[in-house]
């Protein structure tokens, strides 16, 4: 029943954060390029509940976002499913309540999501490669996506150290209880 309401609630945050992405932060560019907060709650997602939670979620958001936003289903399903995945690993090398690992987590994050989601886009749809441009987009995303982290982290260490008691706690019967 924990589980469930988790899930619900993740899935409320994920409308929450579309309306703001589609809603708020249009108002709100650098460059007319607004944050990808997605990445960063798929990040935070695989860094508190693990890979089991974090690449279903993704593919969930990822189809989702797909069916709201892109032309092609899947491409958002994968590269998300992977920074969920990614967020799973990296909670077992590096520390949750650094805020310098978690900045590093979230620029590497940024960067494999947009090349992913660029070089499927490319081959997929078959367009030209312009470099300059894409690293463009690219650093300004990062600087945004950094900034918004810092400043919601400690809302979402709050809430992903539950997530974490809940989905990763050992629920084992010991011998002799």
């Amino acid at each position: 029943m924990k589980n469930t309401l988790i899930i619900v609630a993740l899935i409320t945050t994920f409308l929450f954060i579309y309306f703001l992405q589609s809603n708020f932060f249009i108002w709100f560019t650098i460059g007319g390029i607004q944050p990808n907060l997605f990445i960063i709650l798929m990040l935070f997602i695989g860094l508190f509940g693990g890979k089991r939670l974090g690449i279903p979620l993704g593919i969930t958001i990822g189809i989702l976002l797909d069916f709201f936003i892109s032309k092609k289903i899947g491409i958002s399903a994968i590269m998300l499913a992977l920074i969920g995945g990614l967020g799973g690993i990296l909670d077992k090398n590096f520390s949750k309540d650094s805020k310098m690992t978690i900045i590093i987590m979230t620029i590497g994050s940024t960067i494999i999501y947009e090349i992913g989601m660029y070089a499927i886009n490319t081959i997929i749809l078959s367009s030209t490669i312009e470099i300059t441009p894409f690293i463009k987009i690219l650093s300004i995303e990062i600087i945004y996506n950094i900034i918004i982290t810092i400043l919601v982290y400690p809302i979402i260490q709050k809430a992903g150290y539950y997530i974490e008691d809940t989905f990763k706690s050992t629920k084992i019967l010991t011998r002799y209880f």
